[in-house]
C-alpha cells in the first residue's frame, strides 16, 4: 500500500478538511505570488485540544519537471491545551497560512493538511503564466 492510498481529497467548499488554496490563476514569470491556504473556509473546522489541524504543507509542481518542490511546512502548535486541562489554555492558533513564491514555469500548487482525528487531506490549484 502506498501513502497516496491514505491521502483524502474533495471540494473545500463541502469538506472542512480540504485545504483551500487562494492565489491568482495567472501570474507573471518571476514575480512574487501571494498564496493563502486555509482549512474550514466554507465549513468551520474545530480547533480544540482534542480535534485540530496540526500542519499545512505546500508544494509546486512545474510543468514538464520531474520533481515537485516544497514551498513550506507550517505547524500549528497551540489548541487551548494547558496545565489546567484541555481547552483551558489562553492561546489558540488558526489553521491558515499566507506565503509568497515565484516561478518561471506554469504548474500546479499542491497543499496537504493533517487533522489529528481524520488524517491527511490534499488539494491542488493550477497556476498559469501570463
Amino acid at each position: 500500500m502506498s501513502i497516496s492510498d491514505k491521502i483524502q481529497g474533495g471540494n473545500w467548499e463541502k469538506e472542512k478538511h480540504v485545504p483551500a488554496i487562494e492565489c491568482p490563476d495567472k501570474v507573471k514569470a518571476d514575480d512574487w505570488v501571494s498564496v493563502k491556504v486555509s482549512l474550514g473556509k466554507a465549513a468551520a473546522h474545530p480547533n480544540t485540544t482534542e480535534h485540530h489541524i496540526r500542519w499545512i504543507s505546500c508544494y509546486f509542481s512545474p510543468d514538464d519537471d520531474k520533481f515537485i518542490y516544497e514551498l513550506g511546512r507550517f505547524e500549528f502548535n497551540s489548541h487551548g491545551e494547558s496545565v489546567a486541562g484541555a481547552n483551558e489554555g489562553p492561546v489558540y492558533t488558526n489553521h491558515e497560512v499566507t506565503f509568497s513564491f515565484k516561478t518561471n514555469k506554469a504548474g500546479v500548487l499542491h497543499s496537504t493538511a493533517y487533522c489529528n482525528i481524520h488524517g491527511l487531506w490534499e488539494s491542488e490549484k493550477r497556476v498559469e503564466l501570463g
